[in-house]
């Protein structure tokens, strides 16, 4: 499979809007994939981030990282499914350019490791081809029936 629509998105996350970060996915393999964030002005954050200058908070561009990221280890580790993904660490994160609405988010994601409950992956988001964020992700894996992990 090489993209994936709104509908199968969905299907993968259990994030749902104002939290679903990922409008599509362009491009997946074994080790890698390819998802696309849509930024417009009507998302709830740019009220207050910042009035008269929106800009998207760079913590949601994360969110929108692992979000895509997740999706692939949706796809390669089955024993995944009813499961949660945690962000566990962000590591190396750097902001380039703000991104505002209007823009377009593509975001690359390239599984690093991958282990039964932890997953770690590093990835860019770009916008036109100039990159806004890079980041090392690690997530782990939770059983829904399990409360989330104490910080």
């Amino acid at each position: 499979m090489t993209s994936l629509d709104i509908q199968e998105i969905i299907a993968l996350l259990p994030h749902r809007y104002p939290m679903l970060m990922v409008d599509r996915i362009i491009d997946i393999t074994e080790d890698s994939v390819v998802g696309i964030k849509n930024v417009t002005v009507n998302e709830p954050h740019f009220t207050g981030h910042f009035p008269g200058f929106p800009v998207m908070p760079g913590v949601l561009i994360i969110e929108a990282m692992a979000q895509v990221a997740g999706i692939l280890v949706g796809k390669l580790a089955p024993h995944t499914r009813g499961k949660v993904m945690f962000l566990a660490s962000v590591g190396e994160a750097r902001f380039r350019r703000p991104v505002v609405p209007g823009d377009q988010l593509r975001i690359e994601m390239k599984m690093l490791r991958l282990k039964h409950t932890v997953a770690k992956m590093q990835g860019t988001a770009t916008v036109d081809g100039q990159v806004a964020a890079e980041a090392t992700l690690m997530c782990k894996l939770v059983d829904k029936s399990i409360e989330a992990p104490a910080p």
